[in-house]
């Protein structure tokens, strides 16, 4: 597979030395303005429709947010992306993957739901895996991981807006772009194979055996045999619930940063079932959480608005954001360099800058 190098012209990327700078564009956040206004004007210098030709079926990949979480980007910004992908000639549908745990978007028809309730109905909402996560391409892809399973309706799209929400992560620091791919953009089995290059140890002289930790499994998967607990099962995602949960801190993660680079990975092999030039990207680093959008509780939120970012290089689109912020916070409190998954993305050859030129609009 060749190496994902943007080739779009002078509104992507210039070229000197044949080398490729991207820029990025940023709107700061400031409630004084009108920022939709902002945004439509974010969107016009980065050149953000020009990878959707006439016809294109056009992916855009967003998360609808867990029931419960006030934290989710807002549906009139969605909604005027998808009057853009229109307007560029495009055919768009919104789209995401189905969860690998049990929560409320483990499957198709609760997902829509979902999407319903919290406000996405601009455009059809396809799950892109499938009812119960059975639509899914295999393909080969570089790094950590050998393969990975890319959501049907992901690796059938023509051209594809990533819209990102930036914020913290506890597995891997923090969750922008890069993961927006990588893990949104695979089937519960991507997702497992992923999660699953995160080892888990139990210490067993800690460990009481007091069954909480298979209490809080929603999977059932911890046994407690002889009065200690043991997680064998191959189903077993490293979801943290039994770590956080464990009273007697009996049980621990090893390996964690290879989640990082497993994002990068499969974010890499997501890019592949595209052509160059074919995938823009939209992140909006505004109430920044602890934790994911796929929490109905996303925890406090850590940091000060900061803006809406467009680029065509998801390297470089989360670069930036990481440049914006204290990351450091992130870091300390998971115990990983969130620089890592956006340093591995581009040794696999994703393009992309690890400290962008910003033009702020």
């Amino acid at each position: 597979m060749s190496d994902f190098f943007i080739s779009r012209g002078p509104a992507y990327a210039n070229q000197i030395n044949g080398e490729i700078i991207l820029t990025v564009y940023c709107v700061p956040w400031d409630s004084k303005k009108n920022l939709l206004e902002q945004a439509q004007r974010l969107y016009e210098e980065a050149g953000t429709f020009g990878c959707i030709e006439k016809g294109d079926l056009v992916a855009i990949k967003l998360h609808v947010g867990e029931l419960g979480n006030p934290y989710y980007i807002q549906p009139f910004f969605v909604h005027d992306i998808v009057s853009k992908v229109k307007a560029a000639g495009g055919k768009p549908f919104l789209t995401d993957s189905n969860t690998y745990y049990h929560a409320h978007r483990n499957n198709a028809v609760d997902h829509m739901t979902n999407a319903l309730i919290n406000g996405f109905n601009m455009a059809p909402f396809i799950v892109a895996d499938g009812l119960k996560g059975e639509n899914y391409r295999t393909v080969k892809t570089k790094g950590i991981l050998k393969e990975v399973e890319v959501s049907g309706a992901i690796a059938e799209a023509d051209a594809m807006i990533v819209i990102s929400h930036q914020k913290g992560h506890e597995l891997s620091g923090f969750g922008g772009a890069i993961k927006n791919l990588g893990m949104g953009c695979t089937s519960g089995a991507g997702k497992l194979r992923q999660h699953r290059t995160v080892g888990l140890e139990i210490d067993t002289s800690k460990c009481t055996g007091c069954g909480t930790c298979k209490q809080t499994c929603e999977m059932d998967l911890p046994e407690i045999i002889e009065g200690k607990a043991t997680i064998t099962s191959p189903l077993c995602m490293r979801c943290a619930m039994c770590r956080n949960d464990c009273p007697m801190n009996a049980i621990s993660f090893t390996h964690q940063n290879d989640l990082c680079k497993a994002l990068a990975s499969a974010a890499y092999g997501v890019l592949s079932t595209f052509k160059a030039g074919k995938v823009s990207y939209v992140s909006f680093a505004k109430d920044i959480t602890q934790y994911c959008d796929c929490r109905p509780n996303p925890g406090n939120v850590m940091m000060k608005d900061v803006g809406i970012f467009a680029s065509d290089s998801p390297v470089s689109v989360d670069a930036a954001f990481l440049g914006a912020i204290d990351y450091k916070v992130f870091n300390e409190a998971y115990g990983v360099d969130c620089m890592l998954q956006v340093q591995e993305a581009k040794n696999l050859g994703v393009a992309g800058k690890l400290n962008p030129k910003i033009k702020r609009i």
